[in-house]
């Protein structure tokens, strides 16, 4: 419950970011918002099929993932539903062994919000490869 606040915070600042940018313009890497509490991360890249790709949890942020091109499916599930890797503190990562709960499709102006118990796995094609650029704004859940 302490953290609720600050997520408030740091969730509107990355709304207000997305909504603000010109994320047209932006160059491909980590931008900061409010340093380490809100930052985005500009990808390009090809969507790919599930076999090339892996399902992954963060235990500190928060992701906004923001479709700024093309369009791609995102795979979700529960995480304490998921075989987990032991956790990388370093990357903010658990990679995670297990079976979708759905899949949900994310094109141009579409976002989604995912939360430590949520496992993805994005970027995989809708209809084959398509080129993609997406803004992924981690928000910092913790004080710490």
């Amino acid at each position: 419950k302490r953290d609720t606040t600050f997520l408030e915070v740091n969730a509107r600042a990355a709304l207000e970011y997305l909504a603000q940018a010109d994320l047209a313009a932006l160059t491909p890497g980590r931008h900061d918002v409010d340093g380490d509490r809100v930052f985005a991360l500009v990808s390009d890249y090809e969507t790919r099929l599930p076999a090339d790709a892996f399902w992954e949890a963060h235990r500190q942020h928060v992701d906004v993932q923001y479709v700024h091109q093309g369009r791609e499916r995102i795979g979700y599930g529960r995480l304490d539903r998921f075989h987990a890797e032991p956790y990388d503190a370093g990357r903010d990562l658990t990679v995670a062994v297990g079976e979708a709960s759905g899949f949900a499709q994310v094109s141009v102006g579409e976002f989604v919000i995912l939360f430590p118990n949520d496992v993805h796995m994005p970027g995989l094609q809708v209809h084959g490869p398509e080129a993609v650029r997406k803004i992924v704004v981690k928000v910092k859940i913790g004080n710490r």
